[in-house]
């Protein structure tokens, strides 16, 4: 007798229920200039649940005391919640342990961690650091610094007409051999790309490359798992992802992480300390000198939990719908240039572009009277902005509980810019 194998279908992802998740968010039931708020600069920083609101205020009302050092109760709720926090946003990314995640600044600091720690112990002259035409500041910056400090070579990935990594390249730059680390983003904050990083970490392994992420966009938008993106080292933001401002975090490899030396000295990196010599903490704790942002952290992943209840994969589809919404409706608008691919599956919820009429500040500058928030600028990646030869671009960028409706918003705000600075 034969028989039939049948296989289920992968359970559909949920749509979301945005007007519900509107109300979650407190900030948005405000008016700007006589307007009900569209806020369309998530790019920049998202804004708040009251879940994450509410458990700032509970940690500073009930459990505020330093961790790892006091003996006393307040103290070790703290600490408890301080190393949960750990485990849950370690989870999000799919690490493999807790121990390898360092809470940090933010994502600038945490790649700066990794260049000047790793960088300045692994770089010699003529090592080669591959980065992007697509990369932000914060992932630009310190391998500049560290190459200038070692002697290293910066090379670069080229963008093609549409904003995607020319990946032809790529054999040709690991193949001389002198890559040492490639330094690429997951998600532009300028063009919304989704960089195909799995096959870039792929192909830089084979050569006996690292790969170090910037998952500041990615984190925030798209499902994320360290592991299969084949990474070494992930660098994220919480107030990308609902969270606090001035908190983040750097996944590192195990192996890795433990050969690094300590990127700042002070109190809690310390195990035992001489006059002339010390020992380091345990890891995780050998990369967080002094108080940490200990609210900053329960914050954080009380945004995890939060995103976690909504399914990072229907927050992209629900942002890559608006992306597909808004690239027709802009499209179809007079003297509109727009930047990026054109097929809304390869961006997160990003959607650059110019006017003819008006300069990308005038157009921002007139929308926020309308009560829509975008930004303008070259958006901390000014490469990008060089490849296209413009000086700035208008950016709006959404997010979970962003609707069509504020798409439609802006572009009628659009046309009230081209009323003013068109001449009609």
């Amino acid at each position: 007798m034969s028989v039939t194998h049948t296989h289920a279908a992968a359970p559909p992802v949920p749509t979301l229920d945005v007007e519900r998740i509107r109300e979650d968010f407190p900030i948005l039931a405000q008016e700007v200039n006589g307007h009900p708020l569209a806020y369309l600069d998530n790019a920049a920083t998202s804004q708040k649940p009251t879940a994450v609101i509410d458990t700032l205020r509970h940690y500073y009302e009930r459990d505020n005391a330093n961790v790892h050092r006091g003996l006393h109760e307040l103290s070790r709720r703290a600490t408890d919640a301080y190393e949960a926090a750990r485990a849950t946003v370690a989870g999000w990314i799919g690490a493999p342990a807790p121990s390898e995640l360092i809470f940090t600044r933010g994502t600038t600091e945490a790649i700066n961690l990794v260049a000047s720690s790793w960088g300045e112990a692994n770089l010699a002259p003529g090592d080669e650091i591959l980065l992007s035409e697509l990369e932000h500041h914060s992932n630009l910056i310190p391998w500049q610094l560290v190459a200038k400090k070692t002697g290293a070579v910066l090379r670069y990935l080229s963008l093609d007409d549409d904003g995607r990594l020319i990946l032809d390249d790529l054999p040709g730059i690991l193949g001389g051999g002198r890559v040492r680390i490639v330094a690429i983003a997951h998600v532009s904050n300028s063009l919304g790309t989704i960089n195909p990083v799995a096959e870039i970490a792929r192909q830089a392994r084979e050569a006996g490359a690292l790969v170090a992420v910037d998952g500041a966009q990615g984190a925030a938008h798209h499902p994320v798992d360290v592991e299969k993106l084949g990474a070494d080292f992930f660098a994220f933001s919480a107030h990308k992802m609902c969270g606090p401002t001035g908190i983040g975090a750097l996944w590192v490899r195990g192996e890795i992480l433990e050969r690094m030396p300590p990127y700042q000295g002070g109190g809690e990196m310390i195990d035992l300390v001489g006059k002339h010599e010390s020992t380091w903490a345990a890891l995780p704790h050998k990369f967080e000198a002094g108080t940490p942002n200990i609210a900053g952290a329960i914050g954080m992943a009380a945004a995890v939990e939060y995103l976690r209840t909504i399914g990072p994969e229907a927050i992209l589809r629900h942002e890559q719908d608006l992306v597909g919404y808004a690239l027709d409706a802009l499209g179809d608008s007079p003297g509109v240039r727009l930047f990026g691919p054109p097929e809304p599956s390869e961006r997160a919820g990003v959607v650059s572009f110019r006017m003819a009429e008006a300069h990308p500040h005038d157009i921002s500058t007139v929308l926020d009277r309308e009560g829509i928030a975008i930004r303008a600028g070259h958006h901390c990646a000014q490469l990008v902005m060089q490849r296209f030869e413009v000086g700035a671009t208008a950016r709006a960028s959404f997010y979970l509980y962003n609707t069509k409706e504020e798409v439609d918003r802006l572009v009628r705000g659009l046309d009230t810019v081209r009323s003013i600075f068109g001449g009609d």
